[in-house]
């Protein structure tokens, strides 16, 4: 009997990691997915999108190494100053905290609009942190710097 008791111990312990390995990686696709959303807002200018995917205390510091925050970002968006003729995004990394998660990557971007360097290509390095609030995740903060060759 004792066998028996240790043995369902055992498999219960085992269903649970299984169960939360399955839930950890089903976050990973959501924030990847997310991501994914996010750069599809830039590129089209999307400022509902965007409003949706930033937390309300969303902080930047962004390539032009400036601190801003959302309605700094969505007004550089909105003027047509932050544009994109193109934007390609590469997860390097997701890890979550239980209600954060941290995504690091490359990006790979050619300005447009009003920006000081549009029509030129950029590579840049970031870091998101995203937190889950009421079942959504949203971006609270974003750091991004371009790698100078």
């Amino acid at each position: 009997m004792n066998k028996l008791v240790v043995l369902v111990a055992i498999l219960m312990m085992c269903a649970m990691v299984v169960s939360a390995q399955k839930k950890v990686e089903r976050v990973d696709e959501e924030i990847r997915r997310l991501n994914a959303q996010e750069v599809a807002g830039l590129l089209n200018n999307d400022v509902r999108l965007l409003e949706s995917l930033w937390a309300d205390e969303l902080v930047v510091t962004n390539p032009l190494n400036k601190f801003v925050d959302k309605q700094d970002v969505l007004r550089l968006i909105q003027s047509g100053t932050l544009a994109f003729a193109s934007y390609e995004r590469q997860i390097d990394y997701v890890h979550v905290f239980r209600d954060f998660a941290v995504v690091a990557g490359r990006e790979t971007v050619v300005w447009a609009g009003k920006m000081p360097n549009a029509g030129r290509p950029s590579l840049l390095r970031f870091t998101g942190v995203w937190t889950r609030r009421n079942g959504h995740w949203q971006q609270v903060a974003r750091h991004a710097n371009i790698i100078v060759p």
